[in-house]
């Protein structure tokens, strides 16, 4: 069942890059969906990750491993994009893939332990944060002459390695210690914090700008509404 999510989400990926390359996906429907995946995500990083995380071990450790995440996320995108660059094909599948990585770690020791329906809100916001960025993504990289058989194989490359990367994190990690995969948790949380500040958010905001805020607060609700059920 592990399996079925994360290659459930990790497949909007390529549903949302051929909906960028062969569909008709305006700025503002890409930034209305992208702030309903970011304002999800939040929540769903807080309620499955971190709070349940800090349950099972020290607080202050805790809070201190939650920003670790974030500043490792913040110094690798910025390596990644602004040091390396994304003009080759080996930097556009950095830069792509490093987008994914804190939500498909969340989601691989998210599963740990749990059933699908646990983590539904969790594994539901990726799936939407998963189109738009794929689909807005690949857009723009075939506006900007990169051809479309090109564009889909990186998105393609990219989902199969987040997947992978879920996948093995998953089962390589089911062994450890509850106190471990709590901080491991954290580290994931504050990771998927400094995405949705770096990536998610300010694209919204620039692609539909004041729609933005109500889509968040509609996958804020979204979220708390999934985690309701489990």
């Amino acid at each position: 069942m592990n399996l079925i999510v994360i290659a459930v989400v990790s497949g909007a990926l390529i549903l949302g890059a051929v909906w960028g390359i062969y569909g008709n996906l305006s700025k503002q429907t890409e930034g209305f969906l992208v702030a309903l995946a970011g304002g999800a995500l939040i929540v769903s990083a807080v309620l499955e990750l971190i709070n349940p995380a800090i349950e099972k071990a020290q607080t202050g450790i805790a809070l201190s491993i939650v920003f670790a995440g974030a500043l490792v996320f913040t110094g690798l995108d910025y390596v990644v994009k602004k040091k390396w660059g994304s003009d080759s094909g080996g930097g556009l599948l950095a830069a792509i893939t490093l987008d994914g990585i804190p939500e498909n770690l969340a989601l691989g020791v998210a599963l740990i332990g749990a059933d699908a329906l646990a983590v539904a809100a969790l594994s539901g916001s990726i799936f939407l944060s998963n189109l738009p960025e794929a689909a807005g993504g690949a857009k723009e990289m075939t506006e900007n002459g990169t051809s479309k058989k090109k564009v889909l194989l990186l998105w393609c490359v990219t989902a199969l390695i987040l997947s992978l990367a879920a996948y093995l994190g998953n089962q390589l990690l089911a062994g450890v210690a509850e106190e471990t995969l709590a901080y491991i948790r954290c580290f994931a949380g504050g990771a998927v914090v400094a995405s949705l500040a770096i990536e998610v958010f300010p694209k919204a905001f620039k692609n539909e700008q004041y729609w933005t805020g109500l889509a968040a607060a509609l996958g804020l609700i979204l979220a708390f509404f999934l985690n309701s059920l489990a």
